[in-house]
């Protein structure tokens, strides 16, 4: 669960890199140019402007979400609880490369071991098996 921590700081930390683009983008919208630079007229300002403000601030958020939600994932695992939500932030974090798919790999061969599934409560329910 040490490792969730790790990885939902360094997931932090790379979600506000946009934070630059997404100031450019503000400033792009109130109708000065990067660092106070006057804008040409026959430049879209407002439809980049807005690209520019709306993609970085979805991907800060979206960063820092997932960020709470693998820190909740190492809580959850230290206290053995919410097994479904630990399985499925294992899975998302083999997206963010490369600590993240370390970390959701082993996460998840470790939560399909069957004495961790007795720990967390679902040992007693029968496996699901596709023919």
């Amino acid at each position: 669960s040490i490792f969730h921590y790790v990885v939902a700081g360094l997931a932090g930390l790379f979600a506000c890199f946009p934070i630059f683009h997404l100031v450019i983008g503000i400033s792009m919208l109130t109708g000065g140019g990067m660092f106070g630079e006057p804008v040409p007229e026959d430049f879209p300002a407002v439809l980049f402007g807005m690209m520019f403000t709306l993609i970085p601030l979805a991907i800060i958020i979206l960063g820092w979400a997932f960020a709470v939600c693998l820190a909740l994932a190492g809580r959850y695992l230290s206290q053995q609880k919410n097994y479904t939500f630990c399985l499925v932030i294992a899975g998302i974090s083999c997206i963010f490369t490369p600590f993240g798919t370390v970390l959701g790999i082993f996460t998840l061969i470790k939560l399909n071991q069957p004495q961790v599934k007795t720990l967390f409560g679902k040992g007693d329910e029968q496996e699901l098996v596709i023919t």
